[in-house]
C-alpha cells in the first residue's frame, strides 16, 4: 500500500464505531441506522477496511455478493480528514482487483454524486437511472 496505509478483508479489524458514526452522521445514505444495522451489514457482507499503520481506521467500503455472478459495493466511506488525498481511489482499486471481485460478471452501485468518481474505475450508468451504476462483463446474445 502507500505510505505505511493498508487495506485488509479481516473483519476482526473493523472499527464498527467508526464505519456507524460516519455511516449514521456523515453520509447522506445512512443517517438513521442503528448500531444494530450497521453490525448486521458488515457481518452479512465482504468487507474492506483502510487503516494506517497503527490500525486506525480511516475507510471502509463493503460488497453484498454471490462471489460468482454478481456484487453490489455499499458503503464506501472515507474519514473526512483523509478525502481527498486518493484513499477512495486506492480502495475502490482494491476491492475491484480482488480476486473474488475481479471474477464477477457484474459490479453494480448506486451513488447520487460520485459518478464521475467512479467512471474513472469503469462504472458505467445504466439505462436512465441518475443513482445506478455498473461493470458489466456478461455477453448477453
Amino acid at each position: 500500500m502507500s505510505d505505511g496505509f493498508y487495506i485488509s478483508t479481516d473483519k476482526s479489524l473493523i472499527n464498527t464505531d467508526f464505519v456507524h458514526d460516519y455511516m449514521s452522521k456523515t453520509s447522506y445514505w445512512g443517517k438513521g441506522r442503528t448500531i444494530r444495522q450497521t453490525k448486521v451489514t458488515i457481518e452479512n457482507s465482504f468487507c474492506f477496511g483502510l487503516y494506517t499503520a497503527s490500525n486506525q481506521q480511516i475507510g471502509f467500503a463493503r460488497v453484498v455478493t454471490d462471489f460468482v455472478f454478481f456484487g453490489n459495493i455499499m458503503d464506501v466511506i472515507i474519514d473526512r480528514q483523509y478525502q481527498g488525498k486518493g484513499f477512495g481511489n486506492m480502495l475502490v482499486a482494491f476491492m475491484l482487483n480482488n480476486l473474488k471481485i475481479k471474477g464477477l460478471q457484474t459490479v453494480t452501485l448506486k451513488t447520487r454524486d460520485a459518478h464521475s468518481f467512479y467512471g474513472k474505475h469503469g462504472f458505467k450508468k445504466i439505462g436512465d437511472s441518475s443513482v445506478y451504476m455498473s461493470i458489466d462483463k456478461q455477453k448477453l446474445e
